[in-house]
């Protein structure tokens, strides 16, 4: 077993205990204290194709009992969690909007910024990264993918030498309004199992979280 492996499988050994000894309070020690251990067993012998070793293998031993197994998903499954559901929506969204705006080979993501451009005209990087809430770094590199298909342009600032102004091309501005229509279904087709009047409370509620949060931005906030 690797160091790596050696560390892994002893620090989330480790958390098991503590992790019994908090559930045992409500009654579900042997729950919580097998859920670490195949999350454990999972991390530690997916690290690089490595198997676990002894004495790893025995301490992470999960028992045999399957009608245990179940028994996390009683105290609280993934369809009831809101930040599980929020990532299932995004996906559906991305993968809804990759089938119908294909042909333009754009991403949500690139759709969002030229959407900004045209709405602010110029706008430098970093304001760029702040109008679709993306840190600057995947910001500036999508802003490159776009800038190598000529669809926008990045000059130098004439107020800040370190930055980066962009301005959309008129290429880009036409592409913009030709995939309108097939950016518009993917967003309607992510809530056609709503009515309007459901689609409309539902994108108010998504607002009232989302404001809430506001000042939670994406450069704290680096996704994996």
């Amino acid at each position: 077993m690797s160091t790596r492996s050696y560390r892994v499988a002893s620090a989330i050994r480790s958390s098991i205990p503590q992790a019994a000894r908090l559930a045992r309070r409500r009654e579900k020690a042997k729950y919580a204290s097998q859920f670490l251990m195949q999350a454990a067993c999972h991390l530690a012998s997916g690290l690089q194709g490595e198997s676990l070793e002894e004495p790893f293998s025995e301490t992470l031993r999960v028992s045999e009992n399957a009608s245990d197994s179940n028994c996390y998903k009683e105290i609280w499954p993934l369809i009831e969690r809101p930040g599980f559901l929020a990532r299932r929506l995004h996906q559906i969204h991305v993968s809804l909007f990759a089938e119908l705006c294909a042909t333009f080979r754009m991403t949500p993501l690139q759709y969002s910024l030229l959407s900004a451009l045209a709405v602010l005209d110029e706008a430098d990087q970093t304001t760029l990264a702040r109008a679709v809430a993306l840190d600057r770094t995947t910001t500036t590199g999508a802003l490159k993918r776009l800038e190598s298909r000529g669809l926008l342009q990045r000059v130098t600032s004439a107020q800040d030498r370190r930055a980066q102004v962009c301005r959309m091309t008129a290429e880009g501005a036409a592409l913009l309004s030709a995939m309108e229509a097939s950016a518009r279904a993917a967003h309607e087709a992510t809530v056609e199992a709503l009515n309007a009047d459901e689609r409309a409370t539902f994108l108010e509620l998504l607002k009232r979280v989302v404001s809430a949060h506001a000042g939670r931005r994406a450069e704290n906030l680096r996704e994996s």
